[in-house]
């Protein structure tokens, strides 16, 4: 949970009432697919259809209007009691319909959904790739059979069961101990030289989330942290990642250099050049409103570190 009186990263709603106690119920997908009152979120690679209104908001498809070739899952229950499916299809496979605002992915309009729609479409994005993308057993290599409405697999050759996996990951805004109007962000390698975020790495077997944090930090910018304060979570479904948000605090801001291998370039940021990144301006650019890397710089910016 995050700290009384701060803001929750874009991601962290809910959406909707998951209702897992419905998902063992024989036959749940082919009743709900054939009750026109029932909503269904598709979902085209990652991108989601729009509606046709000013402000982002997502558009829900009758199943009839669904192609039945989809991979389909039953997410829940909106606050009036109506079912939600979502009905996933390959990136490679052509768009099933046209949206009457456009189709847009998660990074882009994440961040502008409401709250709900938001938590929505990561709930149905991140269900959605493991649906795609494990259909066989990881022990035997046999094709399993759907169960659960979409939330788990069962093994017929070796009789296993298998569950969406989710890797907990560590993200981390690094404060100076020596100024309080100092932020250290990194660039990645594999980004552009004027692109830059937080600290950000996959906590390890057997390892904790705080000592990741210090792991993360050390290994990317050579600075030691301590005064860890945990700020919230969202998951982020590239592929798979259930994304842990710090503030931390340098030891010794002298001590910051980039590893040259995954992290390109870091930099101490003064507080008006974060504000001035948030507003779009200035020469850096920084993460998108949908990311929980956002939440932490802006909340920093903000003075609600």
């Amino acid at each position: 949970m995050t700290t009384p009186g701060r803001t929750r990263p874009a991601l962290s709603a809910p959406g909707l009432d998951r209702a897992a106690e419905e998902r063992s119920a024989d036959g749940l997908i082919e009743r709900l697919r054939a009750d026109a009152a029932t909503r269904v979120l598709v979902l085209h690679g990652d991108a989601a259809p729009l509606a046709a209104t000013d402000r982002p908001a997502l558009h829900f498809a009758a199943p009839g209007d669904v192609p039945a070739s989809a991979e389909w899952a039953f997410l829940g229950r909106d606050a009036d009691g109506v079912a939600v499916l979502s009905a996933t299809f390959g990136a490679d496979a052509s768009a099933p319909f046209s949206a009457p605002g456009r189709w847009a992915g998660l990074r882009a309009v994440g961040g502008d959904l409401s709250r709900d729609e938001a938590g929505l479409f990561v709930e149905a994005l991140s269900l959605g790739r493991w649906l795609l993308e494990a259909p066989f057993c990881p022990a035997c290599g046999a094709r399993t059979e759907l169960r659960g409405a979409g939330w788990s697999r069962h093994c017929p050759d070796c009789g296993r069961e298998h569950f969406p996996r989710t890797d907990p990951a560590v993200i981390v805004a690094v404060t100076s101990a020596q100024d309080p109007d100092l932020l250290l962000l990194g660039s990645n390698a594999a980004w552009g030289a004027d692109r830059y975020s937080c600290f950000a790495g996959f906590a390890e077997a057997g390892e904790s989330l705080e000592a990741a944090v210090v792991r993360e930090v050390r290994e990317e910018s050579g600075v030691e942290v301590a005064s860890l304060q945990y700020r919230g979570s969202q998951a982020w479904p590239y592929p798979r990642s259930l994304m842990l948000g710090f503030f931390a605090t340098a030891l010794e801001d002298a001590a910051a250099r980039p590893d040259l291998d995954e992290i390109a370039a870091v930099r101490w940021f003064t507080r008006d050049e974060i504000g001035a990144g948030l507003a779009g301006e200035g020469d850096v650019l920084l993460p998108g409103p949908a990311s929980i890397a956002h939440r932490l710089i802006s909340d920093w910016h903000a003075g609600a570190e």
